[in-house]
């Protein structure tokens, strides 16, 4: 197989971290010492992958500039308005060089097995357009939210039914043609989840290890608990 590229997803405006993102994007916010943006970005090391595109819109110069050195990285810029996930990764589409792409949100750490590793062993393309890395809600930390999917024993993902019990930890491998079905500029990935789960080809993984939302700066020292192996 072909070496996948990767969409990370940096362009949000990080509004529930208060006066850390202030003056600075969610993706430089530290936890452990390290950017969020790096902590991702570790995760590729060692792993087959392609192009690295990166999307900016809040405060996405000093994205630019803290990457400066990072030749495998393309910005993907969304300007006048953010797009969101469905919108950016449509937008990048031609830096990303293939019609099948791993996305990664920024905002997350991460113990146990390289999520991106897992996803890569598990894909089947000939019957799945998206394989969504989960966690059962219980076991999400820092995840204060509701569960998003109901995962079935075929390793099918389905939700609507009031049965939902896992939560999607923003890492997956997925189908991109379908996105230029989507005439609206700004949209989310859930309206291509939808369709493709209606096809039967939606499929989840459960994650082999610890993940920490970071979404608002009380989830910081919880992140960096896990990341020690503290009991969290």
């Amino acid at each position: 197989m072909a070496k996948l590229p990767v969409m990370l997803f940096a362009a949000g405006f990080g509004t529930r971290m208060g006066a850390l993102t202030e003056n600075q994007p969610k993706p430089l916010v530290r936890v452990a010492g390290k950017p969020l943006i790096d902590h991702a970005l570790a995760l590729l090391k060692g792993v087959p992958v392609g192009p690295v595109v990166v999307n900016l819109h809040y405060r996405g110069d000093q994205l630019r500039q803290h990457l400066a050195n990072r030749f495998d990285v393309f910005f993907s810029e969304e300007q006048p308005a953010i797009l969101e996930t469905g919108g950016g990764l449509k937008q990048a589409r031609p830096l990303l060089g293939a019609d099948t792409a791993i996305t990664l949100n920024t905002d997350a750490v991460w113990t146990g097995q390289n999520p991106l590793v897992q996803l890569l062993a598990a894909w089947q393309p000939d019957q799945m357009d998206c394989l969504l890395l989960l966690l059962p809600a219980e076991r999400a930390t820092g995840h204060n939210a509701k569960a998003d999917f109901a995962l079935r024993t075929d390793g099918r993902i389905a939700r609507g039914g009031g049965d939902e019990t896992h939560v999607y930890l923003g890492a997956q491998i997925i189908k991109t043609a379908m996105l230029a079905d989507f005439a609206q500029p700004a949209f989310s990935l859930n309206l291509l989840w939808n369709r493709m789960i209606a096809g039967q080809r939606g499929f989840g993984l459960v994650h082999d290890g610890g993940w920490c939302d970071v979404g608002h700066p009380a989830a910081i020292p919880i992140a960096e608990a896990m990341l020690r192996g503290d009991a969290v």
